[in-house]
């Protein structure tokens, strides 16, 4: 926030005194890093630490060896957009499944707590292919959060249920061109219902939609 400040970019008023703040979280984060002995911060249930063992062996011998294969396998492709699947994706989605390491983040489905899921989102930030072969990449995993929460039966059976099969892919169209768009009370785009409320009209321009030119892509967030 401090960075946006200092760019111009910041829409809360009092973005300067994240300087301050900094400053208490970095010297508190090294003062714990110090320690003589391991700081359990975020202890784990025993289901939790065996899911988290779990993992880390999934990373050490299926993710990070796959990576050169995956990446090749891209590469080698006239246009990686157009590539439905990556069958070295397919495969690791296939073993993460396996080892119940599939849709991790969400707690109604892993039963892990948002603490807990901390330390696997840390293990997985170790590869660039680890949070899509567990289906916890973003931004599906924020769009599944708010349809298991929010989305009605219909949409649910549409939408939220292929997501978490790993079926399809989501986006989610938060920025635009002309507003500091972290602050979401900024967006100028419209959402207005007509022909009494049976459909909704979006007026508005984003940009910077990760994710929207993938074929797999047929689910947009706004």
């Amino acid at each position: 926030m401090y960075a946006r400040y200092l760019q111009g970019n910041a829409s809360a008023t009092n973005a300067a005194d994240c300087k301050e703040l900094a400053g208490v979280l970095a010297a508190t984060g090294l003062e714990v890093l110090a320690q003589p002995s391991p700081l359990s911060l975020l202890p784990l249930s025993p289901r939790a630490s065996r899911l988290l063992a779990s993992l880390r062996d999934f990373m050490e011998g299926h993710v990070l060896p796959a990576e050169a294969k995956w990446a090749a396998e891209v590469y080698a492709a006239a246009d990686p957009w157009l590539m439905p699947h990556s069958a070295v994706m397919e495969g690791l989605k296939q073993e993460a499944q396996r080892r119940g390491l599939w849709n991790l983040f969400l707690p109604g489905v892993s039963g892990l707590s948002q603490a807990e899921y901390a330390r696997f989102a840390e293990v997985m930030g170790r590869s660039l292919i680890a949070s899509e072969a567990c289906n916890c990449d973003s931004p599906d995993s924020g769009n599944m959060e708010v349809l298991h929460l929010y989305g009605s039966p219909q949409q649910k059976k549409t939408w939220l249920e292929p997501l978490l099969a790993g079926k399809i892919r989501s986006c989610f169209c938060m920025t635009e061109p002309d507003v500091a768009s972290s602050d979401a009370t900024n967006m100028q785009c419209t959402i207005t219902p007509v022909d009494g409320g049976r459909y909704f009209e979006v007026n508005g321009r984003k940009w910077w939609t990760t994710g929207a030119g993938s074929p797999r892509c047929v689910c947009v967030c706004v």
